[in-house]
């Protein structure tokens, strides 16, 4: 049998009579929109390097980017509204259709939808030249157009329990119109940015708290291991709620002592929630040890919200810890995985993959220390830009061409 791919264990237990939704299904056209994952994991794996190599454009020559939105607001608002933003959708375009047993958006109205999120990023290279306020609307379009479209899809499908999916993409939709508040009132985009990362570390919370036992359930019992994940239970639940309260605080009162005690009972609660996982026996596949790797950067981003709510860490090395190492790792891990399995090839990750792998976790772990170590500030951020870029570069030439390519037929 084929291996189960990501959106498969999202289904609702009450989905067992339900039809499989044929995987890679063409309708018409181009088969770039045949199917969700497909046109948003190729624009944002694009999007993650262009985005970059413009941002060290930037820096290093004093390229106009952003114009009126400020080239830091700039980077920032586009690695998680445009990048971040574009894996989501992708993501959930194939995952929902699994959900409900309904036929996955294409065609026409998937060209519409990533027209919308193109048209937003282009808008954005330089606001003015439309209108300063004109490409703010036209960019605060596609994240509702995306939550209406799953909300539809999942209450039509009377997926109830995944509702509860939506929060996340309602307050990262909430977090980019406060954002682009911040830019035109005051300047201060800190708060919009805490909240788009909670989004997204959230949803991590829920979504990857399923896939990764699952996933790792799967590969073990392949394997003929004994040992298994703890299926999802209380303490997973009293887990996520730890984990929201945590980020509620550190969102409005980031520099209390409140926050720092709910930052540290959460962390020392993921970090036995991902031990329950048994992560460590899956060393043979990486395409499996990354999803851990990537959920460890949870508790990590507790502990250094714990640190800098004590004035121990830089505000700025507390979000890159989450967005490069929980956030960005996790979209790298999925895109991949999620690639493979609904197009035909082998989940198993690939020395490019791994490749991949190693410089997104290099970055990672490096960025942090541009704020610590001052005096290497910038060659500490260009070689972390660097290895970013090398991330997502390797991506895109091994996973464009599966993304361009009809599904292989693989024997069942």
């Amino acid at each position: 049998m084929n291996a189960p791919d990501t959106a498969d264990h999202l289904k609702n237990e009450n989905t067992k009579t339900r039809k499989p939704v044929p995987r890679g299904l063409k309708m018409t056209g181009p088969v770039l929109f045949s199917y969700g994952f497909r046109p948003f994991f190729l624009g944002a794996g694009i999007w993650a390097v262009l985005a970059m190599l413009l941002w060290i454009l930037s820096l290093t020559l004093g390229m106009p980017l952003g114009g009126s939105y400020d080239a830091l607001n700039w980077h920032a608002h586009e690695m998680l509204f445009g990048f971040g933003s574009a894996v989501l959708a992708g993501f959930l375009l194939t995952a929902v259709p699994n959900w409900t047993g309904s036929l996955p958006v294409s065609g026409t109205p998937l060209i519409i939808l990533a027209g919308f999120w193109l048209a937003g990023r282009l808008a954005f290279l330089y606001p003015d030249l439309i209108h300063f306020y004109a490409a703010i609307a036209l960019e605060s379009l596609f994240l509702p157009l995306l939550l209406v479209i799953c909300a539809r899809e999942i209450i039509a499908g009377k997926q109830w329990k995944n509702l509860k999916v939506l929060i996340g993409v309602t307050i990262l939709t909430i977090a980019n119109l406060i954002f682009h508040y911040g830019v035109i009132f005051d300047g201060d985009v800190a708060f919009a940015s805490r909240i788009a990362v909670s989004a997204y570390v959230l949803l991590i919370m829920i979504i990857g708290g399923r896939i990764v036992p699952s996933f790792t359930r799967n590969w073990l019992n392949r394997n003929q291991k004994t040992r298994f994940p703890v299926p999802f239970n209380r303490y997973d639940a009293i887990c996520i709620i730890i984990g929201a309260f945590a980020l509620l605080s550190w969102i409005f009162i980031p520099e209390t002592m409140v926050t720092l005690l709910l930052a540290c009972l959460a962390a020392v609660m993921h970090i036995a929630r991902l031990i329950r996982w048994r992560g460590w026996e899956t060393a043979p596949e990486k395409l499996l040890v990354i999803l851990h790797i990537a959920y460890a950067f949870i508790p990590a981003g507790f502990i250094a919200i714990a640190l800098s709510a004590a004035d121990m860490l830089n505000a700025y090395s507390t979000l890159h810890i989450l967005t490069v190492g929980a956030v960005a790792m996790m979209m790298l891990a999925v895109m991949g995985r999620a690639t493979r399995g609904h197009t035909g090839n082998a989940l198993t990750a690939s020395p490019l993959t791994i490749l991949s792998y190693t410089c997104l976790i290099a970055s990672a772990l490096l960025r942090p220390f541009a704020e610590i170590i001052l005096n290497y500030f910038h060659t500490i951020l260009a070689l972390s830009a660097l290895l970013w870029i090398a991330a997502f570069a390797l991506f895109l030439i091994e996973y464009a061409p599966m993304l361009l390519q009809d599904r292989r037929q693989r024997a069942e």
